[in-house]
Parts: C-alpha cells; sequence; structure tokens
C-alpha cells in the first residue's frame, strides 16, 4: 500500500518546486540560489551518510553518480532557471521539459529493450496534449529568445538522459552515498554560474529562508530520493510519465496559494494527463 502512494508524493513534492522558486527567487540571482541550496544539500546527506553508516563507492561509481548529477541536477535545474531567467514563458518550459516521457520512452525502447504498446504510445500523447491544456492559459510565444530556448531543451534532455543514466549505471549504488556525489557533481556547474551572473545580493527575507529549507528537505532530500527510488524499481518509460502530473499539481497550488485562475482547458488537459498516466502504469502491470 504505501509503495503505491510513493508515486504521487513525488509528484506532490516535485510539483511545488516551482511554488518554492517563486518565493525565493525575488531575493537571490539563479547562481546564488541554486549554489546555496546544492551546499545545503550535500550538508544534510553527509551528516545522513554519517548517521546511517552508509558505504563508499568505488572510483568508477562515483564518476557515475557524478554523470548523473550533472544531468538530473545541473542541467534540469540549470536549464530550468535559466530559461526563466532569459523570460521564456512558465507555460513554454513546461510544454518543453512535459516531452520527457515521450523523449525516455522511445530512448528506452533501444536502450533497454523495453516494450510499450500502442495504447501506451497514444496514453503518451494524450498525456503531452494535456499537458499543453494545462498550461495554454500562460502560454506566450512572443519574444522567446534562442537562448531561452536553448536552456529549456536542456533541461529536457538532461533530466531524460539523467533518467537513463541512473536506470543503467547507478542501479546497485548506495542511495545517500551516490546522490550525495550526484550534488557535488552539479555544485561544480552552479558555483561558475554564481559568479558569471549578475552580482545581485541575497536578501535573507523570511520567505527566502523558508523556501530555501522546503527546497533542500522535501525537494533535494526526500522528492529526489523517491524518484532514485522508482527510476530503480520500475521501468524508465512508466517511471517518467508521473511528471504529466506534476504540472497541473502546480496548476492547483498556485491556484490556492497566489490565486491564479484555471481554466476549463486547463481543468481538462489535468484529466488527460491522469488519464494517460493510469493507461500507461495499468498496462505495464499487465505485462508483468
Amino acid at each position: 500500500m504505501i509503495k503505491k502512494l510513493i508515486p504521487f508524493l513525488f509528484v506532490l513534492l516535485w510539483s511545488t518546486g516551482f511554488i518554492g522558486a517563486k518565493f525565493g527567487l525575488p531575493y537571490a540571482s539563479t547562481g546564488d540560489f541554486l549554489s546555496m541550496r546544492t551546499i545545503a544539500n550535500i550538508v544534510v546527506f553527509l551528516l545522513l551518510i554519517i548517521i546511517l553508516k552508509q558505504p563508499k563507492l568505488t572510483f568508477k561509481q562515483v564518476l557515475h553518480a557524478m554523470v548523473t548529477g550533472v544531468l538530473i541536477h545541473g542541467a534540469y535545474l540549470g536549464g530550468v532557471f535559466g530559461a526563466i531567467e532569459f523570460g521564456i514563458p512558465a507555460g513554454l518550459t513546461a510544454i518543453i521539459v512535459g516531452l520527457q516521457p515521450l523523449f525516455t520512452a522511445t530512448l528506452a525502447i533501444f536502450i533497454f529493450k523495453e516494450n510499450i504498446t500502442k495504447a501506451q504510445w497514444f496514453a503518451l500523447c494524450f498525456g503531452l496534449a494535456g499537458l499543453v491544456l494545462v498550461v495554454s492559459a500562460s502560454l506566450e510565444l512572443t519574444n522567446v529568445s534562442i537562448i531561452a530556448l536553448g536552456f529549456a531543451f536542456i533541461a529536457l534532455i538532461g533530466i531524460t538522459l539523467g533518467t537513463l543514466y541512473q536506470k543503467r549505471y547507478c542501479q546497485k549504488q548506495p542511495l545517500l552515498t551516490s546522490v550525495c556525489w550526484q550534488y557535488v557533481a552539479s555544485l561544480l556547474i552552479f558555483m561558475p554560474l554564481s559568479f558569471m551572473g549578475e552580482q545581485q545580493p541575497v536578501v535573507w527575507h523570511v520567505e527566502f529562508i523558508f523556501s530555501l529549507a522546503w527546497l533542500v528537505l522535501a525537494l533535494s532530500v526526500i522528492a529526489i530520493l523517491l524518484l532514485m527510488y522508482m527510476v530503480e524499481q520500475g521501468d524508465a518509460s512508466k517511471v517518467t510519465t508521473y511528471f504529466y502530473l506534476v504540472p497541473p499539481t502546480t496548476a492547483i497550488e498556485a491556484w490556492l496559494l497566489f490565486d491564479e485562475q484555471l481554466s476549463i482547458l486547463s481543468v481538462f488537459g489535468m484529466v488527460l494527463c491522469a488519464v494517460s498516466v493510469y493507461i500507461v502504469n495499468k498496462k505495464s502491470s499487465n505485462a508483468r
């Protein structure tokens, strides 16, 4: 019973990342925000490793973990934050990153020889259509720069390849130690961004402190561990379909917290996303 709830807990926590960023970014630059978050992540995981006496990784395992970290944390987070910083609408970013389940399913066929039925392919396409409907109210295509689009596609490629790489090369690794090295690798990307960007002083407002603490504990610790666990236990294409549920969940949270409007099309899109995830996972279960 608890295992069945893990994907939905992951979606709920992962969706709050956009909310946390909205609260925290006005008080720090993207580079500073991500660097401080990552340093805090490393400290938390080091404490957990020491307290729980987790085993060390071999040199080869460390390299695999760091590649995963560069892709899942560095490319994905850096890409999303970079796209938003360069003016791309959040809705368009969500659609581009929302290509991940289709992208992952296609690659998984060749890498892991996963069998994906026609019904699952239709479900994945319906999920993408639902995603477009969810963010359609805020979708704007004017004045979108090539740089911003580039960052969004970096995020898409990073989270997709990172998930597949984790599935192939990091399955047998001690989870806490592996994720800690992932954050070390991502810090090597975020620190230069901190020095290269505009030198905006950090404002230690209560909203910034709370958002930073939430993103570290709820997102970078709990949600990431849940994602790694799901990738280890399930098919890559099956796991990534849950990302279809993230934008609808975020839209509901924004409606509750910021009084953002939900259109009928958005609600219908949420239903399509939910049905898509149900069909893909139902077919995967029956295949077993």
